[in-house]
């Protein structure tokens, strides 16, 4: 039977057993996924890790309710939660302070992540980030009120990438068959329910604590992005005092994929900048 590489090593974080990657070495950085059906951190980082892991310490969790980690039976998925259980990855592997890069509702968390524990985070990558109110979109409304078929999936695919020639049956396949392992659709389905506004709503920080944020931040979007608005980060380019922002033409909401080498090489260097944690 062949490995499949989106499971890599488990850690006991806030009581849930996690499955993580951890690569490289040096300055630690947090990666934390977005929320597409069956996503996980390889899946969605895979082009990330191997090249950020050359200079920095790589540490990528499947979050609770998703991917290859514990789904333990009454748990709420809220963004207090999700909080603590980034907070608990990096307590458990031992860790004082990380950089950190969130992915769509990634970025919301890494968000909320950064205005709970201000210490524990050094710079702040936020990519095609929710964290800000904004009308829902066609497209996230679609995203999560996915139900499982190859038809749905290859839509979707349609929705994340502006390129088409990123988009086959066979990733289609590959996804959508993700999104129907054992408990993964049970734990999506629940997360963000109809009207999904208000989970929009609900991943969203405070703008005046957003406006309070110490953090070094660069914010990064495609300009062709359905997913989330380009205008969420134009929000959180006004609010967030010591930040910068780089949109990418030609890219839909798959920034770290579509424009893979550009955006390893602009974190790598943004992260490098940084004398010490």
């Amino acid at each position: 039977m062949s490995h499949n590489p989106e499971i890599a090593k488990t850690i006991i974080a806030n009581g849930i057993r996690t499955n993580y990657h951890d690569q490289g070495e040096g300055t630690p950085v947090l990666l934390i996924h977005g929320s597409g059906p069956g996503v996980t951190a390889w899946a969605n980082w895979r082009l990330t890790i191997p090249a950020l892991s050359s200079s920095f310490r790589v540490i990528a969790p499947d979050m609770v309710g998703f991917g290859y980690t514990d789904r333990p039976a009454g748990v709420q998925y809220n963004m207090a939660n999700w909080v603590s259980h980034a907070l608990g990855v990096i307590d458990a592997l031992d860790l004082q302070k990380v950089h950190v890069v969130g992915n769509s509702f990634g970025g919301a968390l890494a968000l909320a992540l950064a205005i709970r524990a201000p210490e524990r985070v050094g710079r702040l990558v936020l990519m095609g980030s929710a964290g800000t109110s904004f009308p829902i979109t066609e497209g996230l409304d679609r995203v999560w009120g996915y139900t499982p078929s190859i038809e749905a999936m290859r839509g979707l695919l349609d929705v994340f990438a502006y390129d088409r020639n990123l988009v086959n049956d066979e990733l289609a396949r590959m996804r959508y068959e993700a999104s129907i392992r054992p408990g993964f659709q049970e734990a999506f389905g629940s997360m963000f329910p109809a009207p999904r506004q208000r989970s929009v709503d609900a991943l969203a920080s405070p703008e005046e604590k957003i406006r309070a944020l110490p953090h070094e931040v660069l914010i990064v979007h495609g300009r062709e992005d359905k997913v989330i608005p380009l205008a969420s980060s134009y929000k959180l380019f006004e609010l967030i005092p010591k930040s910068q922002l780089h949109v990418f033409g030609r890219c839909g909401h798959w920034t770290q994929i579509e424009h893979a080498a550009r955006f390893n090489r602009m974190v790598g260097d943004f992260f490098s900048e940084a004398a010490s944690l």
